[in-house]
């Protein structure tokens, strides 16, 4: 198993008791579930941009028809006044306006961040469920050496 982290060790892990395999086969578990975790949540953000972005590519002219919300699932119709002064969540509750230009330029950006944060951890998460795999098949033949071990009176 090959340690990747600064100031990490390598260990054998075919040395380790069956208990000590175990545990860091717990918490691998629980780190894949994290990083999976985290990829999922990278991914929905993404698609809200990629949502985002197709609907600002798709406003008309000034004076276009459009459905305004009024909350998240009722619309009334409208038209567009401007296609220079939209109004675009930034995050956390803020928003700014925007020409069509820009927010799409933004909308580009976040999409392009979370890709790269999505490939920056990609390999994290794979490496992580290698090593659990590893600890697994490991600790599993430790098992079954202490199975065969035991005399064939014994295990009745």
């Amino acid at each position: 198993m090959a340690a990747h982290e600064p100031g990490a060790k390598q260990i054998d892990v075919t040395t380790l008791p069956i208990p000590h395999l175990n545990h860091l086969s717990q918490q691998l578990e629980q780190e894949v579930e994290f990083l999976t975790n985290s990829i999922n949540q990278l991914k929905v953000a993404q698609g809200k941009f990629n949502e985002s972005d197709d609907a600002v590519s798709q406003l008309g002219a000034s004076g276009a028809d459009i459905l305004v919300p009024l909350t998240a699932s009722m619309y009334v119709p409208g038209k567009l006044s401007e296609d220079n002064d939209l109004l675009i969540d930034i995050g956390t509750g803020y928003f700014v306006s925007m020409s069509k230009v820009k927010a799409q330029d933004f909308f580009k950006r976040k999409i392009e961040y979370l890709t790269k944060n999505i490939e920056k951890v990609q390999p994290i998460l794979q490496d992580k469920f290698r090593s659990k795999q590893v600890i697994n098949e490991v600790m599993q033949a430790k098992i079954q050496a202490q199975l065969a071990a035991i005399p064939a009176g014994a295990k009745a």
